[in-house]
């Protein structure tokens, strides 16, 4: 006989019950979104990290650190929109 086989979203579901799994879940995610919207938005410009790194005056290493979902300084991404011609928002919900 198979096993069962359950629906992510169904599993995921069950799984935010739990307060100490969907905290960690949500800084997760929140990690997640905020490394694909820099790794994005410099895809979307046309730049390699260290072009970006020129242009925001922050070091590339930096750039690689933010985009492995390392954590940074919100006045570090902040210079790394502008440069993107970007701004950033944060929102809390």
């Amino acid at each position: 006989m198979a096993p069962a086989t359950v629906k992510f979203n169904d599993y995921l579901s069950s799984r935010l019950q739990d307060d100490d799994f969907k905290e960690g879940f949500l800084k997760e995610n929140a990690i997640l979104e905020s490394v694909l919207a820099v790794y994005r938005a410099r895809q979307n410009a046309g730049f390699s990290q260290r072009e970006l790194a020129q242009l925001s005056h922050v070091p590339q290493s930096t750039i690689a650190r933010i985009e492995r979902g390392e954590n940074t300084r919100i006045d570090t991404i902040s210079r790394i929109a502008t440069a993107l011609g970007k701004h950033l928002t944060i929102t809390i919900q």
